[in-house]
């Protein structure tokens, strides 16, 4: 009897630790597409649902947790959620903590942009001294050269829609974007009006990161990622929130 009931209890331990939500963190300053927020909750965006179906495939649940961007790594760091999305290992250089990358899983484009369109690229370098709208926190390599001699001055806003909004209002000349958010912004304006890209400033390639814990199934994440990029899943909700990107990729070819 005490060897069925220790079965027994064996077996709700594992069916308990097999529910424990996948937590995934989520910065604050993202926006549409990416991310919607309300009331600090994600709702619908290109990562809430890679995310989210991330989990449901893992067969656990998904908790989703807002933080600050500059708290995100402290986070990772200290064990408060396990996985991170939309990262590149460029932009954490010096990142401490035992992690596991997947495969390249979006790539995205900075892209230079203006309110008129212009009709060849523009070489950064060789534009005259004024601000520039960028995203708070956020790094731009290609541009930081320009920055640090003060040719080009940094007008950050605390996301990117912020910037495009400050963009389309004629507070700067120029501001930079990545294709996401571009397109997602320009759905709702007028041809006419449309925020047009003038430069490719570098193309990424981003995807997520889990803690190497055994509490977290990390190589069941990483197949199931690979298996939504490899099947075409995590391109079709791209599609459904922002369509066809071969602008983009016609502008990088210029």
């Amino acid at each position: 009897m005490r060897l069925a009931l220790g079965a027994m209890l064996l077996i709700s331990l594992d069916s308990a630790a097999a529910e424990a939500p996948l937590r995934f963190v989520v910065p604050d300053s993202w926006t549409m597409p990416m991310v919607q927020l309300e009331h600090g909750r994600p709702t619908q965006g290109i990562l809430y649902d890679v995310m989210l179906s991330l989990a449901t495939q893992v067969g656990v649940p998904a908790e989703f947790h807002v933080l600050p961007r500059g708290r995100v790594q402290n986070a990772m760091e200290h064990g408060e959620v396990d996985i991170r999305c939309y990262a590149a290992q460029s932009w954490l250089p010096h990142q401490s903590g035992d992690y596991i990358w997947s495969i390249p899983l979006f790539t995205q484009p900075d892209l230079l942009i203006t309110r008129q369109a212009a009709p060849t690229t523009v070489n950064p370098a060789t534009l005259p001294p004024q601000p520039i709208g960028t995203v708070l926190g956020y790094s731009y390599p290609t541009l930081q050269p320009l920055f640090d001699s003060n040719r080009l001055q940094r007008d950050d806003a605390r996301n990117q829609e912020q910037v495009l909004e400050k963009l389309l209002a004629g507070r700067n000349r120029y501001a930079v974007s990545n294709q996401w958010s571009l397109d997602w912004f320009n759905q709702r304006l007028l041809p006419e009006r449309q925020l047009q890209g003038v430069a490719v400033l570098q193309e990424q390639s981003v995807g997520c990161y889990v803690r190497n814990d055994p509490q977290v199934p990390v190589q069941r994440v990483l197949r199931t990622l690979l298996r939504m990029k490899m099947s075409g899943e995590i391109d079709d909700i791209i599609h459904l929130y922002i369509g066809d990107t071969s602008a983009a990729k016609a502008l990088s070819q210029q």
